[in-house]
């Protein structure tokens, strides 16, 4: 028997809603699931930033934390508060712009080993600034950001430029290698001023290594406009970011504007790198891991990404940094030189893990 045109619609719409009743059950219970991993990285984010409090160089007794806390034991307070609290403060920002930024790079080029630091953002930015310094000894967060962002924004834009060059348009492996060897030239160019300059190699050897234990907590204002504004165009565009990893005709398709989606990326990617690399230095591996664990659990909506991202990634660096206090009998180990012995596993694994082009 046929069916007549308004029976096949008819049909047809049962089978939609159906379908669409079933997806929206799917993503009710995946809903869950994620909120579910967000208040437990939340839980863990707040664990570690406690444990920043209490534990570093300087032993401090459970009796005079508890002092500290209660008001009693002034030196105490002063240590987990003035000293350690700035330091905590600043992981947390520092390594949710650096992970927001990574989650962005990842999305907008569709490549999974996008990152500040392969692409070269990081060392663009740590050449500006110590260029500022050697030029005209701009030291402090409130000039060296908008140094570190003119560096972020060239790199950004030079790495662009050359992976786009050719048939085929932007080619992952193309902007990765640009990336890679940009950063490289940008880094030599940096210790070769660092060196030839002592007064900005004395200057700049912590931050050079990637630290968050030198920035005093009066400068974090200068930062705070630049990451205001990269965390709410990253938001703006995630949810866009989700049609253009479909590709870019079915984006189009869908009434995606991809040209501004990817602009707009590119510009909160440089504010939040620039920001984060003027107060800490370069640090890297965050914004690679911390966006492919949390995809493991989230899926691919950017959404819940760039919302996972934003809490785990201070876990990683405010851990890093635990760890940098603990574990040399004398001194510490800046949380850069940290997260690069865990970074370097992690890339290789990457590389090698079948499908990981997949985003």
């Amino acid at each position: 028997m046929r069916l007549t045109d308004s029976e096949v619609t008819a049909a047809a719409e049962v089978q939609t809603s159906a379908a669409a009743e079933s997806a929206r059950a799917a993503v009710g219970v995946s809903a869950r699931r994620r909120l579910g991993g967000f208040v437990v990285t939340v839980a863990v984010l707040a664990a570690c930033a406690g444990l920043s409090l209490v534990l570093g160089s300087k032993d401090l007794p459970i009796e005079r934390i508890i002092g500290g806390f209660a008001g009693t034991d002034a030196d105490a307070w002063t240590i987990m508060i003035d000293l350690r609290g700035s330091r905590t403060v600043l992981g947390i920002l520092v390594g949710a712009a650096l992970g927001i930024a990574g989650a962005l790079m990842q999305a907008f080029t569709r490549n999974p080993l996008a990152d500040p630091g392969i692409l070269g953002v990081n060392a663009g930015a740590a050449f500006a600034v110590a260029a500022g310094a050697a030029a005209f000894g701009v030291t402090t967060l409130s000039g060296t950001v908008w140094f570190a962002l003119a560096g972020a924004v060239a790199t950004t834009f030079a790495v662009w430029a050359i992976g786009v060059v050719g048939r085929g348009g932007a080619d992952p492996l193309r902007i990765t290698l640009s990336g890679v060897a940009i950063g490289a030239f940008l880094s030599g160019f940096t210790s070769a001023i660092t060196l030839l300059l002592p007064s900005v190699f004395d200057r700049m050897r912590g931050w050079n290594a990637g630290s968050i234990a030198s920035t005093p907590p009066e400068q974090f204002g200068w930062m705070l406009p630049f990451l205001a504004a990269g965390f709410v165009l990253a938001f703006l565009v995630a949810k866009p970011l989700n049609a253009v990893a479909l590709g870019d005709d079915l984006a189009v398709s869908l009434g995606s504007r991809i040209v501004r989606t990817r602009v707009i990326s590119i510009i909160a990617a440089t504010l939040l790198c620039a920001a984060a690399t003027a107060a800490a230095g370069p640090i890297g591996f965050i914004g690679l891991m911390v966006p492919h664990a949390v995809r493991w659990f989230t899926g691919p909506d950017q959404r819940w990404i760039f919302a996972g991202t934003l809490v785990a990634a201070p876990v990683l660096v405010l851990a890093s940094d635990v760890v940098g206090r603990l574990v040399l009998s004398s001194g510490e180990l800046p949380v850069g030189i940290v997260t690069a012995f865990v970074g370097a596993p992690v890339l290789i694994a990457l590389v090698r893990r079948k499908g990981a082009s997949a985003l």
